[in-house]
């Protein structure tokens, strides 16, 4: 769920499968989506680019004919079914397309094939006629995608990356073109969540290894691998994976959507480049330093940087808006607070207090150089669930900023706490009078990061009388010995799997309810008294998806005080479960909507993190590339960006 590390594209945590397919476009991520916004590359998303001098491709064609792209790290896999990475998602989709993708206006597009629903409950999927494999595969038709769901994806031995999204669903072919799903509970944005998205298989390919169970073989298949079977179904065509040096294609002059007469005429043409190219580039002076040269077409470019290529004559820098936050994360385990006694994050008060004594706009010019939208619930601004501005307090401006309101909520939660907390003059201090200390975590050599964090540690020194002390950390170290833990008690289950005894430590009392953890994970491995190895009070290490397009998601966070994932231990003072209930249960937008807004109200209220800004992600292109658009779903119609005349 973390993004911040995402900047570089290389994180082993940015592999969540909904994630990467979040950030797809038509046939690969322009988007940064996900990127913290601080002028991270977004591995190949920011390294859209196009090859001046051919690169490893053909001298024989000029710059304009080549669109060559950077990423920051090499690929793992390119196998389809078993690949979750966002980088390999990009060189994949180069080749292959999914099944749909989101246009600027946030509509459906179908791709390979198209989806509609009467309740969200079943919904029919209609495949493009059309499509057609490599020899000897031949067209593709729902046959393929239903024997892909069943035999693979809902198998108990493939492990495909999309078996979760599967699990459950009734899926049947009703015609050579089309099949239904159907879903345990109707979700009427079940599009927006990725999890229906597919890619397209031969089933011939699949039958050797679904009848031996080969799950080995059909890892290490070479035509998946390579991608040997993908016929007319993607823009271009792989040539060469370079296992470290990245990937190169040729144009596919057969392309299934130059006929599709339900997207814009320019796809008729498409794609407008005769070769394409992913090159692995690991640093970002050098990615950077390729887009001056025009090596390539784009690159992610640092805020502190932004300025000074908005007056280059050759390059032109987009400002996209993306749904990965800066926060605060609070932790308010038993580990947490380790000023003590008891743990004052624990109080609404005092998260809205702290809120208030961080200076939203100030950080977004100081840091951000203007390139961050102000944060105050959990969904962006451009989101269709975002609640009415004059429904949720907007802690840290205007009259919601500074000492003064600050102090007035904090000691609002003094009066909550069985503790004697205090100010003593201007300084916070605990039971015994000495000053509240705490210390902030940022990822080691992320300089945008750390700049966020001493900014942070100033306001709440200045407002709240809090000694805050910066600490660097490696991320990967943060994530293992501080944010999860692996060693968690777990329930006693029968030989059907049924819980038949949680042990006392899996359960607590919350909000006067008793609650068990019957499914414990890494990120919430139990109640507060269950905790990570190591004791630590706040991090701004990672940030965290939003989910604007299927806000449900987020119930991943906050449904409850057992979700998937909850490593701070925060638990919801409001009725979170109906809400989420009442929103899966819609029969129609607008009950969706009013339960969703709702939601993201009390979760403004009650601040279970900190939140700060969405930034925005700067990303250079050469000039003349027709494409981009400053929008979230940049790059939805990739095959389509060229060169103009």
């Amino acid at each position: 769920m973390s993004s911040r590390d995402m900047d570089d594209g290389d994180d082993p945590r940015h592999v969540n499968r909904r994630q990467w397919l979040s950030a797809l476009g038509l046939a690969g991520a322009v988007t940064l989506a996900g990127c913290s916004g601080n002028g991270g590359d977004g591995g190949d998303s920011g390294g859209e680019g196009n090859s001046s001098d051919g690169g490893s491709g053909s001298s024989d064609l000029s710059q304009e004919e080549i669109y060559a792209t950077a990423a920051a790290s090499s690929f793992s896999t390119l196998n389809p079914i078993y690949n979750d990475e966002n980088g390999a998602g990009n060189a994949i989709a180069r080749a292959l397309d999914l099944g749909y993708t989101f246009d600027e206006e946030n509509e459906y597009v179908p791709l390979l094939y198209d989806m509609s629903t009467e309740d969200g409950e079943v919904w029919t999927f209609e495949v493009r006629e059309g499509l057609e494999f490599s020899d000897p595969y031949g067209e593709v038709t729902a046959s393929d995608f239903v024997y892909l769901i069943q035999e693979v994806h809902q198998s108990s031995w493939a492990s495909s990356v999309a078996s979760a999204d599967w699990d459950g669903v009734t899926v049947e072919e009703t015609g050579e073109y089309e099949f239904q799903a159907t879903l345990n509970t109707p979700q009427l944005l079940w599009p927006e969540s990725y999890e229906p998205q597919l890619y397209p298989i031969p089933q011939g390919l699949l039958e050797p290894y679904v009848e031996e169970e080969d799950t080995e073989g059909l890892r290490q298949d070479e035509e998946l691998l390579e991608l040997q079977f993908s016929g007319n179904l993607g823009p271009y065509v792989l040539d060469e994976w370079q296992r470290d040096g990245g990937t190169r294609y040729s144009r596919n002059d057969d392309y299934y959507l130059q006929d599709a007469e339900d997207l814009p005429d320019v796809f008729g043409e498409a794609p407008y480049f005769e070769e394409a190219e992913i090159r692995v580039i690991g640093e970002q002076a050098s990615r950077l330093g390729a887009l001056e040269t025009g090596e390539v077409d784009s690159a992610a470019i640092p805020p502190n940087q932004v300025e000074s290529y908005q007056n280059n004559d050759e390059i032109y820098v987009n400002r996209i808006p993306q749904p990965y936050n800066e926060k605060i994360s609070l932790n308010m385990r038993d580990n947490g607070w380790t000023t003590g006694p008891g743990n004052m994050f624990r109080h609404v008060p005092f998260r809205q207090a702290m809120a208030s004594a961080i200076d939203k706009e100030g950080l977004i010019q100081g840091v951000f150089r203007d390139f961050a939208e102000t944060h105050f619930t959990w969904q962006p601004r451009f989101s269709n669930f975002y609640p009415p501005e004059e429904d949720i307090p907007t802690f840290g401006v205007g009259d919601n900023y500074g000492s003064e309101v600050a102090r007035g909520l904090a000691e609002d939660a003094f009066e909550q706490s069985e503790y004697d907390y205090r100010f003593d003059g201007e300084t916070m201090v605990d039971p015994d009078g000495n000053q509240v200390q705490l210390s902030l975590y940022h990822s080691a050599g992320q300089n945008t990061e750390q700049l966020m964090a001493d900014f942070i540690a100033q306001e709440l020194g200045e407002n709240l009388g809090m000694d805050v002390t910066v600490e660097a950390i490696d991320g990967t170290r943060f994530n293992n010995e501080y944010w999860t833990q692996t060693d968690y008690p777990t329930p006693e289950t029968n030989e059907e799997g049924e819980v038949t005894s949680v042990p006392e430590e899996l359960v607590d009392t919350v909000n006067g309810e008793e609650v068990e953890w019957t499914q414990p994970t890494s990120t919430n491995p139990g109640p507060r008294n269950v905790t990570s190895n190591e004791s630590w009070d706040m991090e701004v290490v990672f940030g965290l998806n939003t989910y604007p397009r299927n806000p449900l998601t987020n119930s991943v966070f906050f449904e409850g005080a057992n979700p998937l994932y909850n490593p701070v231990g925060y638990y919801p003072g409001f009725n979170a479960e109906e809400l989420f209930q009442s929103a899966r249960e819609a029969t129609s937008q607008e009950e969706l909507a009013d339960a969703l807004i709702e939601l993201f109200a009390n979760l403004a209220e009650e601040q279970p993190y900190i939140m700060l800004t969405f930034p925005d992600d700067t990303v250079g292109y050469r000039e003349g590339l027709e494409g981009p658009i400053e929008n979230f779903s940049n790059g939805w119609n990739l095959p389509a960006w060229r060169y103009g005349e």
